[in-house]
């Protein structure tokens, strides 16, 4: 920090001259960390509520009640998406992101398991599961217990049956998961769960914006939300597929009591009682809003329009990756997230020649390979993808290094 500070117009130049050097949000050569939709109109509008929402602070639901109001309603919204059964309050919050929803899903199942006399509680993944479960079981004192995938790229049920314990307070499924796209068998893990007593968290962060609408499409899609006997709890991201800003997330629980193990209250300081549903205590408004703005703009007909739109792009990448010798998909992906592999074809170079054509394709280790999250604005350069991959492809050679890291 300078004594002086500079010109107004100098910090901007500075600010736009950095960004340049990093991925354009919008330039549809990212697969992953950002979801633009290529539509002006609710690009306009996040804009505008945005700025409009840009100083608040949802701490404190009794000083802004309505700010609160609108974190109920994209709240009741979800959970009338994922089919939770009518309750008499909130059993959710809005949370920061997928890691924090998932963080206190995991808390919330660990004071449930602490209650039944279980002192260091359990959690049962799969192999594929985020690494946020990892990252609950350091903060939280809990075990994590992975359980390896089928040959379809799933949890194996017969492995997670095998796995689970008097100990366990939660199973994991994946609907879908991140590194395959793939649905886990969420029916027979949450009755595996319920048979043991314990919890079933189904980890929707990517898929809860995608699946429901591709039901309204008139596609199959495996039961997975709470019409499925045992599950207690879904994680589900408006950030990704929700088509929102980033720091937008919503966790949910079946039962309205297991809310209050989410809570944290405390009154012993100088200045009253401090409560929070979520880990942060401030929190920026911008995020609530927009997930209000834009699930009330878009609706569920208009998410079933740009999902139909969305899918007809992976249908086109899945189709043209088919096509090319040596290349195939990784199990059985349902919705816009595709692995690729090879037993003839080195696909850590091919992402290096991608990544020199100006496509920032991610890497994936199991099976080594390439990864893709499609985006409805990836349908105006699809045809460029296409035609670098199949150039990229034929080139072959060996990689020169690049690290596989999440997105």
């Amino acid at each position: 920090m300078n004594d002086s500070g500079q010109p107004f117009d100098d910090v901007l130049a500075r600010l736009m001259e950095r960004q340049a050097k990093d991925p354009a949000t919008h330039g549809g050569r990212l697969f992953g960390l950002t979801y633009p939709t290529g539509r002006s109109d609710i690009e306009e509008l996040i804009t505008a509520v945005n700025r409009q929402y840009l100083f608040g602070n949802a701490l404190n639901p009794f000083r802004f009640p309505e700010l609160a109001a609108l974190e109920t309603e994209v709240v009741e919204s979800v959970s009338s998406m994922l089919h939770r059964p009518p309750g008499t309050f909130q059993a959710g919050t809005m949370t920061s992101g997928g890691t924090e929803s998932i963080l206190l899903a995991m808390l919330v199942h660990r004071e449930r398991a602490r209650a039944r006399g279980i002192e260091r509680p359990q959690i049962v993944a799969p192999r594929s599961a985020h690494p946020a479960y990892a990252k609950a079981a350091h903060y939280f004192d809990l075990d994590l217990v992975q359980v390896p995938l089928d040959g379809q790229w799933r949890a194996d049920v017969d492995a997670t049956r095998a796995a689970v314990s008097e100990r366990t307070a939660v199973v994991v499924a994946s609907a879908f998961s991140y590194p395959h796209g793939v649905m886990d068998p969420v029916e027979e893990l949450a009755a595996i769960a319920a048979q043991a007593g314990a919890g079933c968290h189904v980890d929707a962060c990517i898929g809860g914006f995608v699946l429901p609408f591709l039901e309204r499409l008139g596609r199959e899609v495996p039961p997975f939300d709470f019409r499925v006997p045992g599950v207690t709890s879904i994680s589900a991201d408006v950030h990704k597929y929700g088509y929102v800003p980033k720091g937008a997330s919503v966790v949910l629980h079946r039962d309205d009591d297991w809310f209050s193990h989410q809570v944290f209250l405390y009154d012993r300081w100088g200045s009253g009682t401090y409560g929070s549903g979520a880990i942060a205590g401030a929190r920026p408004a911008s995020p609530i809003a927009c997930s209000w703005a834009v699930i009330s703009y878009l609706g569920a007909n208009g998410y079933t329009e740009i999902m139909g739109q969305l899918m007809e792009v992976v249908a086109k990448v899945r189709a043209a990756v088919e096509a090319i010798a040596g290349l195939e998909i990784v199990g059985e992906p349902i919705g816009p997230v595709l692995a690729l592999r090879s037993d003839v074809v080195d696909l850590y170079a091919v992402g290096d020649e991608m990544d020199a054509r100006g496509w920032h394709l991610n890497r994936n280790t199991e099976p080594r390979g390439l990864h893709l999250m499609l985006s409805p604005a990836h349908a105006g350069v699809v045809d460029r993808l296409l035609d670098d991959l199949a150039q990229a492809v034929a080139l072959g050679g060996e990689s020169r290094g690049g690290e596989a890291r999440y997105s």
